[in-house]
Formats: C-alpha cells, sequence, structure tokens
C-alpha cells in the first residue's frame, strides 16, 4: 500500500472504536483540524472489544480500515484502547502505508501529574491485561506506583446512552473507590468510552484528584503528523463528519446524536465475508 500523495489534501480523515466511545477522541479532532472531513465508524455491533480475544479484535479492526480506505481515508485514528494495547503493531504492519495514529492510556502524564505517588488507571479487561499497557508502565511509571482497575459494564453503560442514572452511578465508585481508598490522586481514563463518564468519575473522586483524558494528545499528534505529510486540508473549506455503524443504526444514531450534540446520519457497516469467533 503506498502512502497518500501531497495533493490528497481533501480526503477524510478515519477514526474508528469498538461503539462510540471513540466520539470523545473525534470531538477533540474537530476542535483541532476544524476543517478536515472526517469519517467515523462505531463497530457497536462487536462491542465492547475489552470482552473478545485478540485475533476477533485484529480482525474486525482490519475490517474496519479497509473500509475507511474504501472511503479513501488519508490517515486512520485507532480511537480504542484495547486495540493499541493487543494488536496496534500488527496493523502498522498490516498497512505499512497509511499514517496510523493510535491512541494509548495517559501513563506518562499520570506519573509525572501524580502528588501522592499512586495513578490508577481505568480501562477494559483486555486493556488492563495488554502488553502494551504494560510496555507503558515498565517505560513511563517514573517510580510511581500505578494501579490497573478494569471496569466491566462501563462500555454498555455508554453505548446504552446511561451516562448518569443510579446503575451508572453505582457501577462507576465500583470501581474508583477502592482506586482512592489506596491513595490514588490521579486517575487515568484508559478507555474512550470513559470521558463519557468523566462527570461521575469526578464528582466522586473530588476537586484533589486529576482525571486525564489522552484524547487532545492524540488530535495534536494527528495534526502534526498531517502537517508533516503536507495533508492538511484547505483552512477555508468547512469540515463535516461521516457516521457508520456495526450495530442498530437507528439506535447508534440516537445515543451518537446525543453525545456528538447535533443530529446525525449513520449508515449500515458493510459486514465481513467471513464469520469470526469471540
Amino acid at each position: 500500500m503506498s502512502a497518500p500523495r501531497p495533493c490528497d489534501r481533501s480526503r477524510p480523515i478515519g477514526v474508528f472504536d469498538s461503539g462510540v466511545g471513540g466520539l470523545s477522541v473525534l470531538r477533540e479532532i474537530r476542535r483541532a483540524l476544524p476543517n478536515e472531513s472526517l469519517c467515523y465508524v462505531a463497530d457497536s455491533g462487536h462491542a465492547p472489544y475489552g470482552e473478545k480475544n485478540a485475533d476477533y479484535i485484529e480482525a474486525r479492526s482490519r475490517h474496519i480500515i479497509r473500509f475507511l480506505l474504501e472511503q479513501d481515508a488519508k490517515a486512520v485514528v485507532v480511537a480504542c484502547n484495547t486495540v493499541t494495547g493487543l494488536v496496534i503493531q500488527h496493523l502498522r504492519a498490516a498497512f505499512p502505508g497509511l499514517p496510523l495514529v493510535a491512541i494509548e492510556p495517559a501513563v506518562k502524564p499520570a506519573a509525572l501529574t501524580t502528588r501522592s505517588g499512586v495513578v490508577g488507571v481505568l480501562a477494559t479487561r483486555q486493556t488492563v491485561a495488554s502488553p502494551g499497557l504494560a510496555r507503558l508502565v515498565r517505560t513511563h511509571a517514573n517510580g510511581a506506583r500505578v494501579l490497573l482497575q478494569a471496569c466491566p459494564g462501563w462500555v454498555e453503560r455508554v453505548e446504552h446512552g446511561d451516562l448518569d442514572g443510579p446503575a451508572t452511578e453505582a457501577a462507576v465508585a465500583q470501581y474508583v473507590r477502592p482506586l482512592l481508598d489506596q491513595g490514588a490522586d490521579t486517575l487515568v481514563l484508559g478507555c474512550t468510552h470513559y470521558p463519557f463518564l468523566a462527570p461521575l468519575v469526578r464528582r466522586l473522586a473530588g476537586a484533589q484528584v486529576e482525571v486525564l483524558d489522552p484524547a487532545p494528545a492524540v488530535a495534536r499528534e494527528l495534526a502534526r503528523r498531517l502537517n508533516q505529510l503536507d495533508l492538511l486540508r484547505d483552512a477555508n473549506v468547512a469540515g463535516d463528519e461521516r457516521f457508520w455503524s456495526s450495530g442498530a443504526t437507528a439506535h447508534t444514531r440516537d445515543v451518537i446524536t446525543t453525545l456528538w450534540g447535533r443530529p446525525v446520519e449513520v449508515q449500515a457497516l458493510p459486514p465481513t465475508t467471513a464469520s469470526l469467533a469471540a
């Protein structure tokens, strides 16, 4: 696969996640790059990735990246920490000419921010167990004690648009309180769904606890890469967004409309030709 040509600045940027959580990254990309055309894929029909095996996640990711390339994407953003932690190296090898920007938990800035020396990372089960996160902690903990906390059920809450109900509040408290009890004064949102639960996390943790979202850093890195490759779109053109989902499009449309803050249309993501086993 050849690298995007410099004359193709008008081509869209592709962004994907296991579901709607990657919208937290998409909104930061929109703020940083207001003139770009954005294509977003929510793999909601296969969420949560945090409960799937690595082969399954890689197969889904390859399918979605190929689809985004069919939309003429000039770059792709992996807006899923689980994909990054488990299979990003395989994806980079599979698509060597593609600018591929991936999110990862903000362990390094958290280790530099903490005053107590204790950092909590909130993530899916697969991200917590991933070699990518282990490498981040090993490389960037900087002497801090890093507590890894899986948060089963959080992704499903966001996928259903339940961001502040009593059951969601209880689910957030269940996994945040143990980290606070162990002295964590910095919490890392290690899943792109979790920023939509950040108001609950902050309310429970209190103003003295820092809550870090890596999405703005991803948007900055994407802008840097596109500028480096001379692929930034003309500043006089207004950006737009298109959305696809592998789940029920009507439901996904309603949830994305709520999270994105304005009405959207959602198209059905074409299925793979071969079945996948979880």
